[in-house]
């Protein structure tokens, strides 16, 4: 049997170095259950994200759209599941934020149970070094075939995220402040690239084609995309990360709810008054392609607002119904994101297209019709294969 002293005496050696690692001098760590520290609002978060993708990947939003007379109600709601053109905000574009926001405050839980677990800083490093690696070759991947030859771009957000993490770990175990000034130099770089490098053709900075980044991009790439995303969003957006990185501190290390929510819900309203503000003074404005900074604010502290209020409504208030649905697929979003970017959007999508357009079509109903009825059968195949990789206790990781 183990000794009951040396037990106590190495749980009390954890609980002093984690409130050393992650806390302010006045918060308390939670080191009781380090090896089960499971947040239900987080996995919601997660779920939710991947399956409105995996909705997306179906086509869904397009056919929606399609049927949608212009000033009703339905075309509103369908053009938020669109990015905005160029200066502007639609719901579409909070997406890919949270996507890498979430990623940070899972990372915050993995690394306080690996440290729990007594796992060397070395080790944590190697393990988020090849991690970083998969998630960029999967984004390469990802673009890699464009019609019938082989493409190099750096467009996909799993590059941008295995950058992006990657940071937010090398700087985890600096203090909260020292971080969160971090991310805003991360910003104020970004404003600098943008205003002040007066390369010929690419010197106007929040103009599509013609800004610092596209420049980048052909340096990188020799291409520009036509959409006008860049490749160097990866810098701004790494904030995003680095905030949820931060908020996963919050959320571990302080010992009273209220005081979580208060920080997670004072953080969002600086950034949405610095992003929103910086956007209605005319000084920068709110673009996704180029991820300027007011934009990565603004987006930044609504996922912030998102993750606050999941946290009081499903893991305080205890409204967890229905969460196993989402659950399903956050267990495997890596996976289930690679599937339908290359499996689904490449083959299968246009496969069971066909089959349903052959079943419904002679029964007569309209092609709008059948076209929503062939993306609800791409995402219960998309969610089926979730679930069955749930019951086998398959969980694939990067």
């Amino acid at each position: 049997m183990p000794d009951s002293t040396n037990s106590d005496l190495l749980h009390k050696k954890n609980e002093n170095f984690f409130s050393g690692l992650f806390a302010s001098p006045n918060d308390t760590l939670l080191v009781s259950s380090a090896k089960g520290v499971r947040l239900a609002s987080l996995d919601f978060y997660r779920g939710l994200i991947m399956i409105l993708l995996m909705i997306e990947s179906t086509g869904l939003y397009e056919h929606l759209l399609a049927m949608s007379k212009p000033g009703s109600f339905l075309h509103f709601l369908s053009i938020q599941f669109t990015h905005y053109p160029w200066h502007g905000l639609h719901f579409w574009d909070l997406i890919q934020p949270g996507f890498m926001f979430i990623a940070g405050v899972a990372m915050a839980f993995s690394l306080y149970k690996q440290t729990a677990n007594g796992v060397p800083w070395k080790k944590q490093f190697s393990k988020a070094l090849k991690r970083s690696g998969w998630l960029f070759f999967w984004g390469i991947l990802d673009y890699a075939v464009r019609g019938d030859h082989l493409s190099f771009e750096l467009w996909d957000v799993l590059t941008q995220l295995s950058f992006t993490l990657l940071v937010a770990f090398l700087i985890f175990r600096w203090k909260t402040r020292y971080q969160l000034l971090f991310s805003f130099a991360l910003l104020f770089l970004t404003e600098i690239l943008y205003r002040y490098t007066n390369v010929p053709g690419f010197n106007q900075p929040f103009t599509d084609q013609h800004n610092f980044g596209n420049y980048v991009d052909l340096i990188l790439m020799n291409k520009i995309n036509s959409g006008g995303w860049v490749a160097i969003n990866c810098i701004p957006t790494a904030a995003h990360t680095i905030w949820g990185a931060v908020a996963g501190k919050w959320l571990l290390t302080l010992s009273k709810s209220k005081s979580k929510l208060n920080r997670i819900f004072i953080f969002s309203a600086i950034t949405l008054v610095l992003g929103f503000g910086l956007d209605r003074a005319g000084i920068t404005p709110i673009i996704k392609r180029i991820a300027t900074s007011s934009f990565t604010l603004a987006s930044g502290g609504l996922c912030l607002l998102g993750l606050g209020f999941l946290f009081w409504w499903i893991d305080l208030l205890n409204h967890k119904k229905f969460l196993k649905f989402f659950l399903i697929v956050g267990m495997n979003s890596i996976f289930i994101y690679v599937f339908f970017e290359i499996v689904v959007s490449r083959w299968l999508g246009n496969y069971l297209n066909v089959i349903v357009n052959g079943v419904v079509y002679p029964i007569g109903f309209s092609q709008n019709f059948i076209n929503i009825v062939a993306s609800l059968v791409i995402f219960a195949v998309e969610w089926g294969l979730c679930y069955w990789l749930y019951k086998k206790k398959i969980f694939f990781k990067v």
